[in-house]
């Protein structure tokens, strides 16, 4: 539904933040009602936030589409035989495990290579399958000592993540070029500006990883960037240090700055084929072990990043292409004409298609509603008032102007339009 009155709407919104949030991005959330924390790490997403968190995924699933992707949906409670068989069952410190009361073990999903990789073995066992790649939208859950950060680091948490199977490495390298463009699309129209860093590859690979930052002090990151072309990197594998001239353009000087990772690429070779005796059978009819990427991104960590980057004192100020409604319309005061005015701009907006929330709340002053307006914030703020009926229109101001102006239903409309 792309229209709601905020009479109806099931969430309030809070004036004081939780005293045990430190982070601009939980702090702003749960006082919106966008999330419910339940414990650390831990957060359930509320009517608003979810509108976020299924245009986040959305964005996301039309770029991984548009290259080739198939999205399927995976299992999060793993047989802990498919961890054993990898390493991972006794290597990765944030793995659950779980004792069943069958005396059986399992792993509940920190990542998928452990389910993927059996069902690709199934299904592409020729070179006339390959490439192939495959992804789902779903939840992870992660053993940290220290959940922080909000909903940017957590211990159950949204992401996407794609598997990519080859014939070669000159095959994935070619198709990593593709993803990487699609990622940052993906960020664009989440209004984040990302810079691709290089990093090692952690406990996913011994080969060389690539990460997709954003700048923000509450990232955990310290990144080394030029700010005259592309080149980015993470500190610790920077060869050049802070203050030297590019290595990739030689015109400007690396600056250091505090980032949050939102995306990843990894090469994971040949690793999971192997411990899945997984092959297929090439032209000549030989049987050879595929190369495997791996490329993630975690949808409720961007939805923090993107709080954290953006927001400003009064609060949230969302991209046009994430926010739970592109306009908030709010009526002023007890008039009797500003109420009726304000009903025939809500159905007018519904009738053009336009996702709306309507404050149509009676006995808040003007100043609640303008700091329900910030705090929530839609891309547009358009108000209805015994001032604006005298001119005969509308005030209207996007959330990261100072002051609006008073226009024209029609005029209101033109602006509003859903761009093709």
């Amino acid at each position: 539904m792309g229209c709601m009155r905020q009479s109806k709407l099931f969430t309030k919104t809070r004036k004081d933040a939780p005293a045990d949030e430190v982070s601009k991005n939980a702090e702003l959330l749960v006082r919106g009602g966008f999330v419910h924390k339940e414990m650390a790490g831990v957060y359930s997403y509320l009517p608003l936030g979810l509108r976020v968190l299924n245009k986040i995924e959305n964005i996301i699933r039309e770029e991984m589409n548009t290259i080739g992707g198939q999205e399927i949906q995976m299992a999060t409670l793993h047989p802990s035989d498919n961890w054993k068989k990898t390493g991972g069952w006794d290597s990765i410190d944030v793995l659950f495990k779980l004792q069943s009361r069958t005396e059986k073990e399992y792993a509940l999903g920190q990542s998928e290579e452990e389910i993927v990789t059996p069902i690709a073995k199934e299904y592409a066992s020729s070179y006339k399958d390959l490439p192939v790649a495959i992804y789902q939208i779903g939840q992870k859950y992660r053993d940290e000592l220290r959940a922080k950060s909000g909903i940017m680091r957590g211990r159950e948490f949204g992401m996407k993540d794609m598997y990519s199977f080859h014939t070669s490495q000159e095959d994935f390298d070619s198709f990593y070029e593709i993803a990487k463009k699609a990622y940052l699309k993906i960020f664009k129209r989440a209004g984040l500006d990302a810079k691709v860093t290089e990093a090692s590859g952690g406990s996913f690979s011994e080969k060389l990883s690539y990460e997709f930052m954003v700048l923000t002090g509450a990232g955990e990151d310290d990144i080394l960037y030029c700010e005259e072309c592309t080149h980015c990197a993470n500190v610790e594998v920077s060869k050049v240090p802070e203050g030297n001239d590019c290595p990739k353009c030689g015109k400007g000087k690396l600056k250091k700055g505090r980032a949050s990772e939102v995306g990843n690429v990894f090469d994971l070779g040949q690793k999971y084929p192997k411990s899945f005796d997984y092959t297929y059978t090439d032209q000549n009819g030989e049987e050879k072990i595929p190369v495997v990427g791996c490329y993630g991104i975690g949808t409720t960590r961007l939805m923090g990043t993107i709080v954290e980057a953006l927001a400003n004192d009064q609060g949230i100020i969302w991209p046009t292409e994430v926010a739970p409604f592109y306009v908030h319309l709010l009526s002023l005061g007890a008039d009797e004409a500003v109420s009726k005015e304000a009903e025939k701009v809500y159905e007018t907006l519904k009738k053009n298609n336009i996702e709306v929330l309507f404050d149509d709340r009676v006995g808040l002053s003007a100043g609640e509603k303008f700091s329900d307006a910030d705090l929530l914030g839609m891309p547009y703020r358009a108000v209805v008032s015994a001032r604006s009926l005298k001119e005969n229109g509308i005030e209207i101001k996007k959330r990261t102007e100072e002051k609006g102006n008073i226009v024209s239903v029609d005029e209101l409309l033109k602006m509003l339009a859903p761009k093709a």
